[in-house]
């Protein structure tokens, strides 16, 4: 079972390190020249942003439900996992918008059809927040691995 938390534990880890890389790549390419080779940038790093929040989802509820942690009570009980579970919410609301307006654009690519980034400042802006809200999960993370907001 050590062996299992560590791997989880670090999963994790590993998948916020790089969804916020990508978020932050992703917010980039959006504000860069969005030729065909810029569009290519965007979707790249939307695809890591999309891997990274599925393994980070993936191993956070086999860390917090299914006993690979401190217990489903000790995190229904901690208000620094509520905040963090509401950045979460949080960013993944601002995400809804970006996520089908992209997927538009790799229908339209895989169509050899013209896209028209008319939101590509705007989606930046929001990558950005997203960025900032997932720096604010792991305050709130490392703040409750210490014991605050029991």
């Amino acid at each position: 079972m050590m062996m299992e938390r560590w791997l989880l534990a670090t999963l994790h880890l590993l998948a916020l390190a790089i969804g916020f890389g990508a978020l932050v790549a992703r917010g980039r390419a959006l504000r860069g020249a969005l030729d065909p080779g810029g569009i290519k940038r965007v979707l790249e790093a939307d695809n890591v942003w999309g891997l990274a929040a599925g393994l980070w989802v993936f191993s956070g509820v086999l860390r917090a439900f299914f006993g690979y942690e401190k217990g489903t009570d000790f995190y229904h009980h901690n208000s620094m996992f509520a905040l963090k579970m509401s950045l979460f919410g949080l960013i993944w609301l601002l995400e809804v918008w970006p996520m089908s307006v992209l997927i538009g654009w790799r229908v339209r690519r895989a169509r050899g059809q013209a896209i028209v980034p008319r939101r590509a400042a705007l989606f930046a802006r929001v990558s950005t927040i997203q960025a900032f809200l997932l720096v604010g999960m792991v305050l709130a993370a490392t703040a409750m691995a210490r014991g605050i907001g029991s």
